[in-house]
């Protein structure tokens, strides 16, 4: 049987791993002879095995729901030790349990609970770790874990607003594939062999069409699985690597409608973010540089880059320092030009995120609605070049009669 342990060594440091054992006394004696104090043993069920195999990763759900609860905790008068160890009883997933586990221990030995998410900067962004910090050294974690999980809703928000747009034309590009390809593969070669075998010679545009046909019935075996992992392969290029992220950030930057949404993300995650720090208190050049880390568009960095280290370090106000780079828009400079003076700088971020959620939700419309209809006519020129070819030998049939 397949085992998870989670376990402390001999220097208090969190261990964890998988080990195939008759049952969970023979795992004990395996972890008495390494030294290890256990903490937990679960059997892992297979689908759950296959899960760990693959790499077992922390949602935004996952952290969504540890923040919330850990501000309610807080909130109601609980300390962040008990809060943390009722938290690892709630949650079965190792990579979540094994995170809070790191936080009981590091506060056992009186050390920051931001050291912990700053060693996962795969789970746990700079900004995340910066506002912990920050709550900690104001003693005021409660409000920092509130506004962590805000904020990862409105990200999750964004997320499926996304997702949910792109539903229908996935659908509808799957199903026109499979119907093609049924066609393709096994309607036009019977056709094709009625046609050739019946002393008709079609012409050029049809031969062509009915050798496509034959191909794909003839090969059809081999093409199906290569198209389909070929189909696997661009996900996981594009998705999984970070070659692949790049290449897909630059094709879809170059694409002028696409460019126009994630420019409007990336000022929705800036002004999330640079309020989120601002309002912590963390200081203005180091909010600027982790919200230049965070906005995850390269001439945004860039320019949230300069402003910090060429402009605002040596004296320029933040508004003229804004005003100074084109890729944020005029009306974004003027407004935190005008906050910076009157003193709300947080507020009037806020605000503006609040404006780019909404305007990303109406130009995602906005594209679906111009998608889908690009998608029916690549269909019906697909279909209707399939018909063309079968009709036009049809009335040369006809004529010859």
């Amino acid at each position: 049987m397949q085992f998870h342990y989670i376990a402390t060594d001999i220097n208090g440091r969190i261990v964890e791993g998988d080990l195939n054992m008759e049952s969970a006394p023979s795992v004990l004696g395996w972890m008495r002879e390494q030294s290890l104090r256990p903490v937990s043993i679960k059997e892992i069920e297979k689908k759950k095995f296959f899960t760990k195999a693959l790499g077992e990763t922390i949602t935004i759900e996952d952290k969504i729901f540890m923040t919330k609860y850990l501000a309610l905790m807080l909130r109601v008068g609980t300390d962040l030790f008990s809060a943390i160890d009722i938290l690892i009883e709630d949650f079965d997933k190792a990579s979540v349990r094994s995170i809070l586990l790191e936080m009981k221990q590091s506060l056992s030995q009186g050390q920051p609970i931001d050291t912990v998410f700053a060693k996962h900067p795969k789970h746990f962004s700079p900004v995340f770790v910066s506002l912990i910090r920050a709550g900690q050294r104001s003693g005021n974690l409660e409000a920092i874990f509130e506004r962590l999980s805000n904020d990862l809703e409105k990200e999750k928000e964004i997320q499926g607003k996304v997702k949910a747009a792109f539903i229908y034309p996935m659908i509808l590009v799957g199903l026109s594939l499979s119907v093609l390809f049924l066609m393709v593969t096994f309607a036009l070669p019977r056709i094709a062999e009625t046609f050739m075998g019946g002393g008709v010679e079609p012409p050029a545009f049809s031969r062509a069409v009915f050798s496509m046909g034959l191909f794909f019935r003839e090969y059809s075996l081999v093409l199906l699985p290569t198209f389909v992992l070929s189909i696997i392969g661009f996900w996981f290029f594009f998705s999984r690597t970070v070659a692949g992220k790049r290449v897909g950030s630059r094709i879809s930057h170059r694409i002028p409608v696409v460019n126009g949404i994630l420019l409007k993300m990336a000022l929705e995650r800036f002004a999330t973010t640079f309020s989120s720090l601002l309002r912590s208190g963390t200081p203005i050049l180091d909010s600027l540089e982790i919200t230049a880390d965070a906005v995850g568009f390269d001439k945004m960095k860039l320019a949230l880059t300069r402003i910090s280290r060429e402009r605002v370090s040596k004296g320029v106000t933040i508004g003229e320092a804004f005003r100074q780079e084109p890729i944020f828009p005029k009306t974004v400079a003027n407004l935190i030009a005008i906050s910076e003076k009157t003193g709300h700088m947080e507020d009037v971020l806020e605000t503006l995120a609040a404006f780019y959620n909404s305007e990303i939700d109406s130009n995602i419309k906005i594209l679906v609605s111009f998608l889908e209809p690009v998608l029916l006519l690549l269909i019906g020129l697909a279909v209707g070049g399939i018909a063309l070819a079968i009709i036009i030998p049809v009335y040369q049939l006809v004529g010859q009669i």
